[in-house]
């Protein structure tokens, strides 16, 4: 039995969740998502809550269970609350800002990086070094805060780089003489 896939996603209040089959939509403040899961998965609404349950005794359903149970979590969180990923940008001359819908990004290259910010996300740049990524759906702002990340990603010696804000870079020490 999965220790996770037991347990019902609480509904919030000011969230609408509704199951149609095997399609799942939930609207909230901050908009609507939806989520279609494999056969193997029968979900529900009871008491305000969200059931996962595996159809069948199979492995794939069994696999499946916990999965489709943190997808309906992370779809009815995302609507609530959303998501943020916050990243650094350590280096001289270094920065980022937002134009219109780009990123601007100077990142020590002979030319300036130009993100093009995809629809449902929002960037915000508080200071030329920090950068902000949040929307709804979780898999799109990592996805986002990845590929921003994979411009100049840290590097171990100086520190240089774009990095996660809770990222630990592990420090080489340089050439000895």
């Amino acid at each position: 039995m999965s220790r996770i896939g037991k347990h019902p996603v609480p509904v919030p209040a000011g969230v609408t969740v509704t199951v149609a089959g095997q399609n799942l939509t939930a609207k909230g403040k901050l908009g609507q998502l939806s989520l279609s899961l494999i056969d193997d998965i029968a979900v529900s609404m009871e008491d305000g809550k969200v059931v996962v349950q595996p159809r069948t005794e199979t492995k794939r359903a069994r696999q499946n269970w916990a999965t489709a149970r943190t997808l309906v979590f992370n779809l009815v969180k995302g609507v609530n609350d959303g998501f943020t990923k916050n990243l650094e940008i350590n280096g001289v001359g270094y920065k980022a800002a937002v134009q219109g819908k780009d990123l601007v990004l100077n990142l020590g290259y002979s030319h300036e990086i130009r993100y093009p910010i995809p629809e449902g996300i929002t960037i915000k740049c508080d200071k030329p070094t920090s950068v902000s990524v949040s929307g709804t759906d979780k898999q799109q702002v990592g996805q986002v805060a990845a590929e921003i990340r994979a411009f100049r990603g840290p590097e171990p010696y100086k520190g240089k780089g774009v990095k996660y804000e809770n990222e630990v870079i592990i420090r080489k020490e340089g050439k000895k003489k």
